[in-house]
């Protein structure tokens, strides 16, 4: 944006008492214009590719197409766009998803007329804003520990899946065209890694970390 234009803004939420409480807290700040509202992801799309806003306020959880998929699709028209994730509840893989499809930003529906009008601005000039919410749980994602069995390897794999249906070492070998020592080596690296201290120990892990598809 240029010098004091105002701040063009689309909201977008399947529920018309947020939209229309949304409309109403931006007539509460001048530089705010709302030129658009939409019920869903497909509306939000359409309605962003006719009238160019500045900023879309995006719902995540919406029908037909949701608030990620509408923000990709949006982006990918005219990246000049920045869209503010708004919605109920804070949840990494929704966090994780908002983000990596060019949201700016992720603010739940608690948030101040304040707070929200500060996102809005900051959003308008590219500046991201993240709820506290979402940003303890992107910490906590990056901190977390490796999760179990992520350094299998696919033939590791391979054998903890014919361990899991009860297959002998030789039997293992068969399946897989490979020696019983290569086997016995497998399963010894794959009892290391899952911190497993017997066979049935390890298939124990598997199944209930589902680190296999066992069917």
């Amino acid at each position: 944006m240029a010098g004091q234009d105002p701040i063009r803004v689309l909201i977008v939420d399947d529920h018309i008492v947020v939209r229309e409480g949304l409309a109403t807290m931006l007539d509460a700040f001048p530089e705010f214009v709302l030129v658009g509202k939409a019920s869903n992801g497909a509306e939000a799309v359409e309605l962003s590719a006719e009238l160019q806003p500045d900023v879309v306020l995006m719902d995540l959880l919406m029908p037909e197409v949701d608030g990620v998929a509408a923000t990709r699709s949006i982006l990918d028209g005219n990246s000049a766009i920045r869209v503010l994730a708004l919605t109920s509840f804070a949840e990494h893989g929704m966090v994780q998803a908002a983000l990596e499809a060019g949201a700016t930003g992720y603010l739940l529906k608690n948030v101040s007329a304040e707070e929200l009008a500060e996102a809005i601005r900051a959003a308008a000039v590219g500046d991201p804003t993240l709820a506290p919410e979402a940003t303890r749980l992107l910490i906590e994602a990056a901190t977390a520990p490796p999760a179990l069995g992520h350094d299998l390897t696919s033939r590791e794999r391979e054998v903890l899946a014919l361990m899991i249906k009860g297959l002998t070492n030789a039997q293992i070998g068969d399946q897989l065209t490979i020696s019983a020592s290569t086997v016995k080596n497998h399963i010894s690296s794959i009892l290391s890694k899952l911190h497993a201290a017997s066979r049935t120990e390890a298939v124990a892990l598997a199944l209930q970390h589902k680190l296999v598809d066992s069917t």
